[in-house]
C-alpha cells in the first residue's frame, strides 16, 4: 500500500511561530522533537505521517492517531517510521518504507506499507 503527502512549508512555519513545541508536540513525540531541525523537517514529518496514514487506508483518525507513527532516520540519515504494536498488529505489518523531499516550499513524503 502506497500514501503520499504535501505540505507547504510556510503553513507549518506559522504554526511554529505562533505556538512553538505545544504545535510540535501535538503530531511529534519527544523522540521526534528532538530531530526537527526547522520549519522544512517539521513540515516533512506531518507529510509523513499523512502519507503513512493513507498508505494505511485510513488518514489520521481514531484508528490512527499521528502519536501512533514514529519518524526516524538511520545512521545515514534517512527517513524511516514504525508504528506502535497496536497499529503494527491490527494492519499486519511486514515491511515499510519512508521517502521524504522538500523544494519549493511545499515537503512531500511518500509511505509504502507491506502486510501480510
Amino acid at each position: 500500500m502506497i500514501g503520499v503527502d504535501i505540505v507547504v512549508i510556510d503553513r507549518i512555519e506559522k504554526s511554529l511561530q505562533k505556538h512553538g513545541e505545544k504545535f510540535l508536540s501535538r503530531y511529534l513525540s519527544e523522540e521526534e522533537i528532538a530531530l526537527v531541525k526547522g520549519p522544512q523537517t517539521a513540515a516533512g514529518f506531518w507529510a509523513a505521517k499523512e502519507a503513512v496514514a493513507k498508505a494505511l487506508g485510513t488518514g489520521i483518525g481514531k484508528e490512527v492517531g499521528f502519536h501512533d507513527i514514529v519518524i526516524g532516520k538511520n545512521a545515514k540519515g534517512a527517513p524511516h517510521f514504525r508504528l506502535n504494536e497496536r497499529v503494527s498488529e491490527v494492519f499486519g505489518i511486514t515491511a515499510t518504507s519512508l521517502s521524504i523531499a522538500h523544494d519549493g516550499g511545499f515537503a512531500i513524503a511518500v509511505a509504502a506499507i507491506e502486510t501480510t
